[in-house]
């Protein structure tokens, strides 16, 4: 039962390595290509292409803005779940400490007292 836990935990580890492998090379692709657009030299281009060049800007800065709007709203949902989840946990504080009385008056009763 063991090594079909610790195989579903590699499984697991090893997808989310893939993930993020993917999103990486995701990520410096397509930083990359900014990069590559912002240093263009402006100068030295036909008006078409500035004209081009300029709603490639604007594409580009609308869409990281709308992106930016997505992760302050997934990352406001991850801080709300974290305090969710240390409510539960301080929640259930009470329930633990009685369960550990219970166990301790048990372990007292079963060692010390002889009827």
């Amino acid at each position: 039962m063991r090594q079909i836990i610790d195989q579903i935990v590699n499984l697991l580890q090893q997808g989310i390595t893939a993930i993020f492998r993917f999103i990486e090379l995701v990520w410096q692709w397509s930083f990359g290509q900014m990069v590559t657009i912002f240093q263009s030299n402006w100068q030295a281009l036909p008006i078409w292409k500035i004209a081009v060049l300029a709603l490639a800007v604007v594409a580009i800065i609308y869409v990281l803005y709308r992106g930016f709007f997505q992760l302050w709203g997934a990352a406001e949902q991850i801080f709300k779940a974290f305090v969710d989840l240390l409510m539960v946990l301080i929640s259930l504080l009470p329930y633990v400490l009685i369960a550990g009385l219970i166990a301790a008056a048990g372990s007292y009763v079963i060692q010390h007292v002889n009827f």
